[in-house]
């Protein structure tokens, strides 16, 4: 007999990426370029590492439960964002956040629109409570059209839509102004926003949260500040939604280390911003490697707004090259698959330039040599 939950017969598993990075020694590791996850490529700020080292001298650090409200990391959030610190919470990374987020707003049986392809691990979150899952597809070439998404949330009648923004794997920006004229013509409906990669965007709707109670945002400093293992995330939302969700929190689940870690990257705002800037010039050198030069015969490289770059091989045979060849350089690029619009895809982490460079030159060892 089988007592778990019976919504979990017809779920299906988030597929993760390689992790053969984990597997190796640490001096393996430094020859590998994990392009899979879009983590950061660089560590973080050297004051994380300053105060965490500092932290450790602390005798009463690992015997006591965390600090369940931790005001200056309140107080560097709310600056940061610009915001009030009654439309900011914080949790133990944007995943831990979306799993509360479906607990506090889905019910069993409620329909979810999501714009697809995305970020497939929300899915599984939102499946996993008995939701019913819908999809609303990118247009041609990943472009966002507004008046089919429009079609479909009136066919559906969700009571979510997620967004993912910039879209993860296409890179796809979906202007303020329109997802603005959604929460304004849809009030009955919650828009959850994820905007992971919002810095390297420059693209925000935080300012929203003040005007409309259907918007949630969701952020993390896994990405552009580098904090992937320590997981910190937040959510930005009306203060009524923020109370709301505060109910179902575990405040002492956000860890000393990631509290710390979270607190020293938001005081070094000038590292993350120059890293980014690296990011964006770093992504459209590689859009113009595969996109103006010779490897445009055999790869095309769509544009983005995040710290990653989807292409689209012109066969499958190039792909199979393609994908071996940089494995037997030990870079390791994500295969998607969510969607039919993905057949014949890759999506590559950008991290500095050098390394592009370093993918750019194994790639063009494997057709142009």
């Amino acid at each position: 007999m089988n007592l778990w939950n019976e919504s979990l017969d017809q779920v299906k598993p988030y597929t993760v990426a390689s992790h053969k990075i984990w597997a190796v020694s640490p001096d393996e590791r430094r020859g590998i370029l994990k392009l899979d996850w879009n983590e950061a490529a660089i560590a973080p700020s050297p004051l994380v590492r300053r105060r965490l080292a500092e932290l450790l001298n602390q005798d009463d650090f690992f015997h006591l439960y965390p600090s369940t409200f931790n005001e200056d990391l309140m107080k560097a959030l709310s600056a940061y964002i610009g915001l009030p610190e009654e439309n900011i919470q914080y949790f133990g990374g944007s995943d831990d956040l979306h799993e509360y987020l479906v607990r506090a707003y889905l019910r069993e049986g409620d329909h979810v629109l999501i714009l697809w392809p995305s970020y497939d691990n929300f899915r599984l979150t939102a499946e996993s409570t008995g939701a019913r899952m819908f999809y609303g597809e990118l247009g041609a070439d990943f472009v966002f059209d507004e008046e089919s998404f429009r079609r479909r949330i009136e066919a559906v009648k969700p009571r979510l839509v997620y967004i993912c923004n910039p879209n993860n794997p296409s890179g796809t920006l979906i202007p303020e102004a329109v997802i603005e004229g959604l929460l304004r013509d849809y009030p009955e409906i919650c828009f959850l926003v994820d905007e992971a990669y919002a810095e390297f965007a420059g693209q925000t709707v935080a300012p929203l949260v003040r005007t409309y109670g259907n918007l949630l945002i969701t952020r993390t400093l896994s990405k552009a500040f580098g904090l992937a293992n320590l997981r910190f995330g937040y959510l930005l939302a009306s203060r009524e939604n923020i109370e709301a969700v505060f109910k179902i929190r575990n405040p002492k689940n956000i860890n000393t280390f990631t509290q710390v870690a979270a607190l020293a990257a938001l005081q070094d705002i000038g590292y993350m911003q120059a890293y980014v800037r690296e990011v964006q010039e770093a992504r459209e050198q590689f859009i113009r490697a595969f996109n103006e030069g010779p490897l445009s015969a055999y790869i095309h490289a769509y544009e983005s707004r995040g710290n990653f770059v989807l292409i689209r091989c012109r066969t499958p045979e190039i792909k199979a090259v393609l994908s071996r060849q940089w494995e037997a350089a030990n870079i390791f690029v994500r295969d998607v698959r969510q969607s039919a619009s993905l057949e014949g895809c890759l999506r590559i982490t950008i991290g500095r330039r050098d390394q592009m460079q370093r993918v750019i030159e194994t790639a063009s060892l494997a057709f142009l040599s």
